[in-house]
């Protein structure tokens, strides 16, 4: 699959990325490098091999991953606002992050 200049641009465009004509340059043949090696991948054979599956151990057993939902009190307001660096109004108060 050849890699061109506007390939490179628009993946830079999609990050969010300024590139420079001189980087589209040297990029695009980086791009199309990377992109042949990993089609080298289509060339292993994998119609004998199963499908690997999550959460099994290695010896194919399944592993149980799930606990017990036990019902615990909770801190209550008071107390959890009595460590907190800058309570307001009965509220956590922390930075803006917009």
């Amino acid at each position: 699959m050849p890699i061109t200049e506007a390939d490179v641009e628009k993946v830079a465009q999609l990050a969010h990325m300024e590139i420079t004509p001189e980087e589209l340059k040297i990029f695009a043949p980086q791009m199309a490098d990377i992109v042949s090696y990993v089609e080298q991948l289509n060339e292993v054979a994998t119609s004998n091999i199963p499908p690997a599956l999550g959460g099994f151990t290695p010896e194919g057993e399944a592993t149980d991953s799930a606990r017990n939902d036990i019902p615990a009190p909770s801190l209550g307001q008071k107390k959890a606002l009595a460590e907190a660096p800058d309570a307001a109004a009965g509220h956590f108060r922390v930075p803006k992050v917009l």
